[in-house]
């Protein structure tokens, strides 16, 4: 079997190509289950593609640690089976066999470390030496099995690679240049690439942003885009093409190539020619060199940001948007607000899943008309990460500095078979994105500023806070609070306050309770807000104007005893009644704020 280090050390070394696209299970099973139902079928695959020219073949298990996290109860031996068909038809040309894992789901049932240790003790059982973590979106867990790898094998071949789209970022939104730097920082990794989502021309332009690298670099792209019919998805890149490009690659220093999506014998075949006409040695070609005009100055933050930042209490204050088109009212409710003192309008993202007026729209509505600090809630429902670039390139444009990341409420159950939830990001990946989205040679000059929702009401609040912490570590700067309207959302406040300390900037939610029913509504019906019992009970059959004023007494105390924890308010309209706030507002600012 080839020696995967000193073959590197010669030449480039060329893997096989798609197994999944290429080899046809029976309709209604996985193709890795071909290893035990069809293996004669599995073996003449990977004979294909050695007899292709392929130096290294991956064993056709790309879906096990899938099927380990499912706890199916085949997936050792598909395993077992996979490998033993590989070690076979590698044997009769010496090729390198390559144990294959896919991704791993990343649960906390289910941790992605444990899922691809797990996967990785079986091949190591079997003497593999060589194994490819492949075609992740995220580097969660894979690290932890490297260890546990090279724990039981010092001297494991491990080669991890990426699923990049052509803007250099991953479905989960991980930035392609972070990855491979943390990939080699590790000490522990032998060979970092790309492969599958993109062509091979755009996987070319990717190596060339990325320049060079202390490890070797891998590179197998799909064949090209797909074409998707009713019922089938074809590839038709044609095999020539793919070979002239992964040459040039090669040619500019990527030590190993092969092929994804697409790929068949005859992609590889022909990049086996192609790589033997290269020269012996190729040096790594530099990262190309744009000359790009100075980009103009932009104003990295705003002035609510600046307050925050300096110190001072702020006060935000979400206003729901319109049901309708018109924003006539919307606008001059805003405008009251800011005049009343609001450093910052939130605006909800389609509230209990019931479509309103786009938050982010309607932010930079207001921020272009009244020069108001706008802050767009963004939830994970119903935007991909295409959708998600696009609106916040947009957000940064207008001149919009902050979003408040959240998952967002599921839609309901009734409505599922017709209108199907979308949800590629948590509010942590999505913050994670977000900030990733700012840097050299990155599409946003200055980072945007992030915040996350904290629910003081949460049965168990110890996990709560623990997920705060890694919103904190994945780039969220702060957090806006569920409504405080009991002493234990205060011991909630207090007890977040010294967990996280001031590297979070916190906004004490305040919400008017206004009637008893309105108490009642919220305390059964609305998700993450508690209402203390006797809050309900003092409503009991008052009227509007006196439900009005015992609610504004009881926001004021929940905002002093909050205060002291706080680094200002986060103040929700109840029915868009906004002369109750501009009084709160009043309030807060002669009696708790008068320092400012």
């Amino acid at each position: 079997m080839i020696d995967v280090r000193a073959h590197l050390a010669r030449k480039p070394l060329l893997f096989d190509g798609g197994m999944g696209t290429y080899y046809k299970a029976k309709p209604g099973t996985e193709f890795e289950q071909g290893n035990l139902l069809d293996p004669a079928g599995v073996r003449k695959v990977h004979r294909e593609y050695l007899a292709a020219g392929a130096e290294a073949i991956k064993t056709n298990t790309f879906g096990l640690p899938r099927m380990a996290a499912a706890q199916l109860p085949d997936w050792q031996a598909l395993a077992r089976a996979g490998w033993k068909l590989a070690v076979e038809a590698a044997g009769e040309t010496g090729a390198a066999v390559f144990a294959d894992l896919g991704p791993a789901p990343d649960t906390e049932a289910a941790p992605a470390g444990s899922i691809y240790t797990a996967v990785a003790g079986c091949f190591v059982e079997q003497g593999a030496k060589n194994f490819l973590f492949e075609t992740l979106s995220s580097d969660a867990g894979v690290l932890e099995a490297v260890q546990a790898v090279k724990a039981q094998v010092p001297d494991a071949f491990v080669l991890v690679s990426f699923a990049v789209l052509p803007d250099g970022y991953t479905r989960e939104g991980m930035y392609s240049k972070d990855l491979v730097r943390r990939m080699t920082e590790s000490g522990i990794v032998d060979a970092v690439g790309f492969n599958c989502v993109s062509a091979p021309g755009a996987m070319r332009a990717l190596m060339q942003q990325l320049g060079s690298t202390a490890l070797p670099l891998s590179v197998m792209p799909n064949a090209g885009y797909p074409v998707v019919t009713r019922t089938q998805v074809k590839y038709q890149g044609k095999p020539e093409y793919f070979a002239k490009e992964l040459a040039r690659i090669a040619a500019e220093g990527v030590r190993i190539l092969g092929g994804c999506c697409g790929t068949t014998p005859a992609h590889i075949a022909s990049l086996r020619a192609a790589l033997d006409s290269l020269p012996a040695v190729e040096k790594a070609a530099p990262a190309v060199q744009v000359s790009t005009p100075e980009a103009p100055t932009v104003e990295k933050d705003d002035a609510f940001l600046r307050k925050l930042n300096a110190g001072k209490k702020v006060i935000a204050i979400e206003l729901d948007s319109p049901k309708d088109a018109d924003l006539t009212n919307y606008l001059a409710g805003a405008k009251r607000l800011q005049a009343a003192g609001a450093d910052l309008l939130t605006i909800a993202d389609c509230p209990i899943a019931r479509a309103r007026m786009d938050s982010s729209l309607v932010a930079c509505r207001v921020h272009r008309e009244l020069g108001l600090c706008t802050l767009p809630h963004m939830t994970c429902r119903d935007r991909n990460l295409n959708a998600t670039k696009a609106l916040l390139l947009g957000l940064y444009a207008e001149g919009i500095r902050e979003v408040l990341a959240i998952t967002g409420d599921p839609i309901p159950t009734a409505e599922r078979d017709e209108v199907k939830n979308v949800y590629q990001f948590n509010s942590r990946k999505l913050a994670q994105y977000i900030v990733s989205l700012a840097g050299e040679g990155r599409e946003m000059p200055s980072p945007m500023t992030v915040f996350g929702a904290l629910n003081l009401n949460a049965r168990n609040f110890e996990v709560e806070l623990r997920r705060a912490g890694e919103k904190l570590e994945n780039g969220m700067s702060g957090f806006l609070t569920q409504p405080v309207l009991s002493e234990q959302a205060v011991e909630n406040l207090r007890h977040t306050r010294e967990t996280l300390g001031e590297r979070a900037k916190i906004l004490a939610g305040i919400m008017p309770v206004v009637s008893q029913r309105n108490a009642i509504f919220m305390e059964n019906e609305v998700n993450g807000i508690h209402v203390a019992e006797d809050i309900m009970e003092a409503f009991a059959g008052l009227d509007r104007e006196q439900g009005e004023a015992l609610g504004l007494e009881i926001s004021l105390k929940m905002a002093r005893e909050a205060l002291p924890y706080a680094d200002g308010f986060y103040l929700m309209t109840p029915f868009n009644r906004v002369a109750l706030m501009e009084r709160l507002i009043a309030r807060l600012k002669t009696e708790l704020l008068q320092e400012q």
